[in-house]
């Protein structure tokens, strides 16, 4: 049996308040080497703190308080 909190969701479906682990980022060079460098590395916890369900989004990794796009956001793929 699987386990739902171990379902892989892009970052942007995560509710307010629910945490994640980063498994993959799917996107071209630019995309991935932006993250990378923002600390969104596979293995890293994330905490989202908004998610209106349009526009970006705000999400606390690693102590620190970052904005993603919507497209951004989706392309980030978390267990939950």
């Amino acid at each position: 049996m699987v386990d739902s909190r171990d379902t892989v969701v892009p970052l942007g479906a995560l509710l307010p308040g629910q945490r994640g682990t980063i498994v993959n980022l799917s996107g071209g060079r630019a995309f991935v080497s932006r993250c990378l460098a923002l600390g969104c590395t596979p293995g890293t916890r994330v905490r989202m703190e908004r998610n209106n369900g349009r526009g970006p989004v705000i999400v606390v990794v690693r102590g620190a308080r970052l904005a993603l796009g919507r497209g951004e956001a989706m392309r980030v793929q978390v267990t939950r």
